[in-house]
C-alpha cells in the first residue's frame, strides 16, 4: 500500500530576497528559505484549509508533519517529505510530474539540508512583534543623514555597492514638493531653494511643506484609495451619495497630524467614543464607503452581507496587511486564519446601523435663516393681501381698504375655524402593550409613537397589540400618523435609504383583529398620499384592498407629518386586545420609521385633517383657545385660504429654494439589547448561515491580552501592542508612496505568500520609531524625506540596471510615474489655473460627455464653472461605474474596493490623453497665453518664453539643446499657422486676448503647441 500522497501545487513566488545567501552556518533559515517553498508548493493542499487538505496531512504545523512521518528532524533520509521530492517514481514524486511548477534542484537541497539541521519551524516574521534593531555601522558615514541610511547603506556595503550621489537641487526641490504636497514648485520657489546656502535649507523646506494645507490633500488621496472613497453608490444605478464630509475629515486630520492610532480609532469606531463629537461620527464614514445596491429586485440584507465582506477585507488589508478575504469561503490556504475566525472578525464590525448625519454647514444655515426670515415677513403680510370686503358689506361707510381687508379676513377665518371645530375629532393615542416584527426593532417613545431601528427588508410586517379599555368604547376609526424624525433618512417618516427615495415608505396593507375576530374597514381618508413621486394621489382604500402592490406613501413630502384615517365597518363595542398589523411590501425596503396609532369614538365619519394633531385636539376639546393656539390656527388658515393662493406663490417659491443641510453617511452602534447576530456562512454563501459566531480575532494574534468584543475595543486593539502588523503596514505604505514600491512589495499582503521585506530590520525599526514618535505621520514622512537614501540621484548606471533593475537595494533614488491625479494637478499648477479652494462637495472638471453617457441612466456630466472647474483633482466627482476618464487612463482606482497599491502602466492612450483631451488642451492654452502675454516681445523673445514654459512644467532650466529644439518646434508651428495648415483660432479656442491681431494670435497658438508637447514629456509626469 502506497503512503499518503503529498499533492503539492502551483503558484511559484520568490523564495529568497535579492542576492541573499541561501542558508546560514547552521542550515537554511525556515522563514527566509523554507517557508516560501512550502507556502507556494505545499500549503494549498497540506495547509490550514481542512476543506482542501489532501490525505489529512498538514505541513504548516511541525507537530503534525512529524506525527505523519513526513518530517523526521535531523534525518532527511527517513523523512517521507524528502523521499517524495527526490523520488523518480511518477506515482510517488512530489510535486506530481504533471504539476505546473516543479521544485528546482536548489530547492530540493534546501529542504533536505533544513531537515538534516533539525527541521525547526519559526513563526512567520509578520506575526512576530517588531523588534527595534540597533542601526548598523556603515563605511559611508559621510553620506548618512539619519538612521534609515545606516540600514540601507550597510546592505549596499554587503552587496558590494555604494549609494548614488545626491540628486541635483532642482530634482530635490521638485521631488520634495511632489512627495509631500503633490504639486510641483513654481520656478521662483525652486530658485529660492537652489540659491539657499543654509546647510539646513532642505530640512527647512521639508518642514514648510509638512505645514502646508496641501499636505493633507496629497496624503488624503493615498488614504482614500484604501477607504474606497467614491461619490456614488456603485452597482447598476450608481446614484450619487453625500459622503464628501468624510473626505474633508481625512484632509483635516492629516493636516493636524492626528496620531495614526487615533486616526484609526475614530474611523473604525468614532461613534462609540465617550461623548463623541460630530467630527468623530463623520470619521466613521470610512466603512460607509462600501457600495450600495439600489436595484429593485435585490435582497437588501444580502447586499448588506456583501458590504460586511468588503469591510472585513478592507480592515484586514489596511491594519493587518493580510488577505483575510480568502477566508470568507474556507480556511485560508496559506495564512493561519480559520474560516470561523473570519466571521469572528465580521462580528466585531457587524453591530452598527447606518444612518445619515446632518452637517450644520454655516453657509447653508445662513442661507436657510435668510430665506426663512423672508418667508416669515411675507406670511406676516398675507392679511393685507386678503381681498377687501365690498364697501356695502362693511359695518361703517367710512372703512378704509385696509380695514375692509382685515374684516374680510376675520370673517373668513371665523367661518373656517367654525368648520374646523365641527369636523375636529377627539383621538386617543394608543400605547402598544406588545410589539412584534419580522426584523426591525420597535420602541415606544414618550409621546406614544413607535420608533423603528435595525434592519429592514422588502417585506416588513409590524404587529402592534393594544389593550382597549371599556371607557374607550365604542371605537369607530383608527388613525395612523406617519411622523418625521431627524434620525431617519431625509427626516422620515419612512426608512427608505435609496437616493431619490430617502425618507419614503410604502404601506401596502393594514389589517386588524379584536381578540380572534377580524376588524373590517369601510372607508378612509388621508392628509396627503402618493404611490410614488410624480404619480397621482393614492386611494386610502389601497391599504385594505387585499392587494399588496397598492398602498400609501408620501413621496416628495419627506420631513413632514402625514396621517391616514381608516373608518370601521362596524364600531368596536367590546373591550380586549386589539391587534393591528402593518405590511410594508415593495420592490425596495421602505417601512415606516416613526408612527403613532390613535382611536376615536366619534359617531360621525372621522376624516384625516391637514391640521397639526395638537390643534385638532384643541378644537375637539371645545375649550376656549389660548393665545398661542389661536395664533397657530390663524397661520394655518393663511396657508390654506383659497383667497390667498396667488399671494402665497412667492412664499412657495422661497420654500422651494430652502437648501437642505448637507449630510454624510456614518455608523451608529446598536444598543446592547439589540445586538445583530453574526453567523458563519458555509462556503461564504449568504444563504448558507450556520452556527452563530462571537466577536473575536484570529488565534495567531492572541498573546494573552484582552480579546476585543465590540467595534471600539477592536479599533483600539488594532493599534495596540497586541497587533504586530498595524505599524509595519503603515510605514510600508509610506515608504511605497516615496519610493514607488514598499519594503514589502505587496503592500496589501504581508502573509506567507508575499515576498519577504527587502530590508526587514529597517522595516521593524521604522515601525517601532513610528510608535515611539506618537504615531505621527508627519514625523514619519519627515524621517523618510530627509534621509540620504531618499535624496539620491535617480540616474541608473548599467551596473545597477543589471544588478538591481527594480531598485530593491535602494542604491539610487526613486523614479516612477506620478499618480493619475498628480498628473492633472501638475498641469493645473503649471498653467496657473489651479484653484486653492479646499473642502466641500465634489466638482466636475471637463471631460467628454460620452464617458458618463454610457452609464446607467445616461448620466449627464455638467462641467463645473468658475474656479470649481480648476479645483484640485482630489475633489473631482467620483462615479464608480464611469470614473473620470483622464484618471482611469493613468491607473486611478474606481473606488469599488480597497486599493493598497495602484497599478502603474505605460500605454499609448496616456500620451494621446495629454495631447488631445480638451481639459489638458485648455491648460496648455492658459499656460502659453499667460507666459506670452507677459513677454515684452513675444515675436522675438523665443528663448525666454520657451524657458518659462519649460520651467513651469519641469522645474529645472532647460539645457541648450532642449531650448534649441523648443525654438525650432515653435518656429515650425508658426510657419504652419501662417501658411494656413493650422488655424490659430481653433488652437486658442477663444483664449487669446480679444482684439488680438492675426499675427499675435498665430504666435500665441504656436506656443500653445509647444506647451502641449512639453506637457506630454515623460519627465513632466515622472517622479524625479
Amino acid at each position: 500500500m502506497k503512503s499518503p500522497a503529498l499533492i503539492l501545487t502551483v503558484t511559484l513566488l520568490s523564495t529568497a530576497t535579492l542576492s541573499q545567501p541561501a542558508s546560514g552556518a547552521d542550515g537554511p533559515s525556515f522563514s527566509r528559505d523554507i517557508r516560501p517553498i512550502l507556502a507556494s508548493r505545499c500549503f494549498v493542499c497540506h495547509g490550514p484549509d481542512e476543506d482542501h487538505r489532501e490525505a489529512d496531512l498538514r505541513l504548516d504545523e511541525r507537530e503534525a508533519a512529524i506525527e505523519a512521518g513526513s518530517l523526521v528532524p535531523g534525518k532527511a533520509n527517513e523523512s517521507e517529505l524528502i523521499r517524495r521530492i527526490f523520488s523518480t517514481d511518477p506515482d510517488e514524486q512530489m510535486p506530481p510530474p504533471d504539476a505546473k511548477d516543479q521544485l528546482s534542484d536548489k530547492q530540493k537541497v534546501l529542504l533536505r539540508d533544513w531537515v538534516n539541521s533539525g527541521g525547526e519551524y519559526e513563526p512567520h516574521w509578520a506575526f512576530v512583534k517588531p523588534v527595534r534593531h540597533d542601526p548598523p555601522a556603515s563605511k559611508f558615514n559621510d553620506r548618512i543623514r539619519n538612521d534609515i541610511d545606516r540600514f540601507v547603506f550597510a546592505r549596499l556595503e554587503a552587496e558590494g555597492l555604494a549609494p548614488s550621489s545626491e540628486a541635483d537641487r532642482y530634482a530635490l526641490v521638485r521631488r520634495a514638493y511632489l512627495d509631500l504636497i503633490g504639486l510641483p514648485p513654481s520656478p521662483q520657489e525652486a530658485d529660492t531653494f537652489v540659491a539657499d546656502t543654509d546647510p539646513q535649507a532642505y530640512e527647512k523646506l521639508i518642514d514648510r511643506l509638512l505645514e502646508s494645507p496641501q499636505y493633507g490633500e496629497r496624503w488624503a488621496r493615498v488614504w482614500l484609495d484604501l477607504a474606497r472613497y467614491s461619490d456614488t453608490n456603485g452597482y447598476e444605478k450608481d446614484r450619487p451619495r453625500s459622503i464628501w464630509p468624510y473626505r474633508d475629515w481625512v484632509i483635516k486630520a492629516l493636516n493636524a497630524d492626528m496620531p495614526y492610532d487615533q486616526f484609526t480609532i475614530e474611523q473604525l469606531a468614532g461613534d462609540m467614543l465617550p461623548n463623541s463629537t460630530r467630527e468623530q461620527r463623520v470619521a466613521t464614514g470610512f466603512h460607509r464607503n462600501t457600495m450600495l445596491n439600489e436595484e429593485g429586485g435585490i435582497d437588501p440584507l444580502e447586499y448588506r452581507f456583501y458590504a460586511m465582506v468588503d469591510r472585513v477585507a478592507t480592515t484586514g488589508t489596511i491594519w493587518l496587511g493580510l488577505t483575510v478575504n480568502c477566508s470568507q469561503c474556507h480556511t485560508h490556504k496559506y495564512d493561519p486564519i480559520l474560516h470561523s475566525e473570519y466571521y469572528g472578525l465580521m462580528a466585531l464590525l457587524n453591530n452598527a446601523d447606518e444612518p445619515d448625519l446632518p452637517i450644520p454647514d454655516p453657509t447653508v444655515v445662513k442661507q436657510r435663516e435668510q430665506l426663512l426670515a423672508q418667508i416669515d415677513k411675507l406670511e406676516s403680510e398675507l392679511v393685507s393681501a386678503f381681498p377687501p370686503l365690498p364697501e356695502t358689506d362693511t359695518n361703517t361707510d367710512s372703512a378704509t381698504e385696509v380695514e375692509r381687508r382685515q374684516q374680510n379676513f376675520d370673517q373668513s377665518f371665523a367661518r373656517w375655524l367654525d368648520q374646523e371645530r365641527k369636523t375636529a375629532v377627539a383621538w386617543t393615542i394608543q400605547r402598544p402593550t406588545k410589539l412584534e416584527s419580522n426584523l426591525p426593532r420597535l420602541e415606544v417613545l414618550d409621546d406614544g409613537s413607535i420608533f423603528s431601528t435595525g434592519d429592514i427588508t422588502k417585506r416588513d410586517v409590524l404587529t402592534l397589540t393594544f389593550e382597549i379599555a371599556a371607557d374607550q368604547l365604542p371605537i369607530t376609526a383608527l388613525r395612523l400618523e406617519a411622523l418625521p424624525d431627524d434620525r431617519l433618512p431625509a427626516g422620515g417618516p419612512g426608512r427608505a435609504y435609496y437616493e431619490g427615495r430617502k425618507g419614503d415608505f410604502f404601506l401596502s396593507e393594514v389589517t386588524a383583529e379584536l381578540g380572534d375576530a377580524p376588524v373590517s374597514f369601510a372607508a378612509g381618508s388621508q392628509s396627503f398620499g402618493k404611490i410614488s413621486i410624480g404619480s397621482g394621489n393614492a386611494k386610502t382604500e389601497n391599504v385594505f384592498d387585499g392587494d399588496g402592490s397598492t398602498g400609501w406613501a408620501t413621496a416628495g413630502r419627506e420631513g413632514e407629518a402625514h396621517q391616514i384615517v381608516l373608518n370601521l365597518k362596524e364600531p368596536l363595542t367590546t373591550a380586549g386586545q386589539l391587534s393591528v398589523e402593518l405590511l410594508f411590501e415593495r420592490h425596495f425596503a421602505a417601512s415606516l420609521g416613526r408612527f403613532r396609532i390613535s382611536t376615536t369614538s366619534d359617531e360621525g365619519i372621522p376624516a384625516a385633517t391637514k391640521l397639526p394633531v395638537e390643534l385638532e385636539a384643541s378644537l375637539a376639546s371645545k375649550a376656549e383657545l389660548n393665545e398661542q393656539a389661536y395664533g397657530q390656527l390663524q397661520r394655518q388658515f393663511l396657508r390654506v385660504a383659497p383667497e390667498l393662493a396667488e399671494a402665497r406663490k412667492p412664499i412657495d417659491a422661497l420654500r422651494r429654494r430652502l437648501p437642505n443641510l448637507p449630510h454624510t453617511m456614518v455608523m451608529l452602534e446598536r444598543p446592547d439589547d439589540n445586538i445583530r447576530p453574526t453567523h458563519r456562512h458555509h462556503r461564504g454563501e449568504y444563504l448558507s448561515p450556520r452556527e452563530r459566531v462571537e466577536p473575536n480575532v484570529p488565534a495567531v494574534f492572541k498573546d494573552g491580552g484582552p480579546t476585543p468584543t465590540n467595534r471600539l475595543e477592536f479599533a483600539r486593539w488594532m493599534v495596540s501592542d497586541h497587533n504586530p502588523l498595524a505599524a509595519r503596514v503603515a510605514v510600508n505604505r509610506a515608504w511605497q508612496a516615496f519610493f514607488g514600491t514598499g519594503l514589502v512589495a505587496t503592500a496589501d499582503d504581508f502573509g506567507t505568500q508575499a515576498n519577504p521585506p527587502t530590508h526587514p530590520k529597517l522595516l521593524d525599526w521604522l515601525a517601532t520609531e513610528f510608535v515611539a514618535n506618537g504615531w505621527s505621520l508627519k514625523k514619519l514622512h519627515r524621517l523618510i524625506a530627509t534621509s540620504a537614501t531618499c535624496r539620491q540621484s535617480a540616474a541608473v548606471t548599467p551596473e545597477l540596471l543589471e544588478r538591481d533593475p527594480n531598485n530593491e537595494l535602494l542604491a539610487r533614488g526613486p523614479r516612477f510615474r506620478v499618480p493619475a491625479e498628480t498628473v492633472r494637478d501638475i498641469m493645473l499648477k503649471s498653467s496657473g489655473l489651479l484653484s486653492p479652494k479646499m473642502f466641500g462637495p465634489s466638482v466636475y472638471p471637463p471631460q467628454p460627455a460620452s464617458v458618463t453617457g454610457l452609464a446607467y441612466g445616461s448620466t449627464r456630466w455638467n462641467a463645473s464653472a468658475g474656479e470649481d472647474r480648476y479645483r484640485r483633482s482630489l475633489y473631482t466627482f467620483s462615479k464608480r461605474t464611469a470614473p473620470f476618464a483622464a484618471y482611469t487612463v493613468f491607473d486611478a482606482p474606481t473606488g469599488e474596493s480597497c486599493v493598497a497599491r495602484r497599478n502603474r502602466s505605460n500605454i499609448p492612450l496616456q500620451a494621446l490623453t495629454l495631447l488631445n483631451d480638451d481639459m489638458f488642451l485648455e491648460m496648455a492654452r492658459a499656460l502659453a497665453i499667460d507666459v506670452v502675454s507677459k513677454s515684452s516681445a513675444p515675436d522675438a523673445d523665443a528663448s525666454a518664453i520657451g524657458t518659462k514654459i519649460f520651467r513651469r512644467l519641469l522645474t529645472r532650466p532647460p539645457r541648450d539643446a532642449e531650448l534649441a529644439a523648443i525654438a525650432t518646434y515653435q518656429r515650425t508651428q508658426l510657419e504652419r499657422l501662417n501658411g494656413g495648415e493650422l488655424k490659430a483660432s481653433a488652437i486658442l479656442a477663444g483664449r487669446a486676448a480679444k482684439g488680438s491681431a492675426v499675427e499675435q494670435q498665430a504666435i500665441q497658438a504656436s506656443w500653445v503647441m509647444v506647451a502641449r508637447a512639453l506637457m506630454n514629456l515623460d519627465e513632466t509626469i515622472t517622479h524625479p
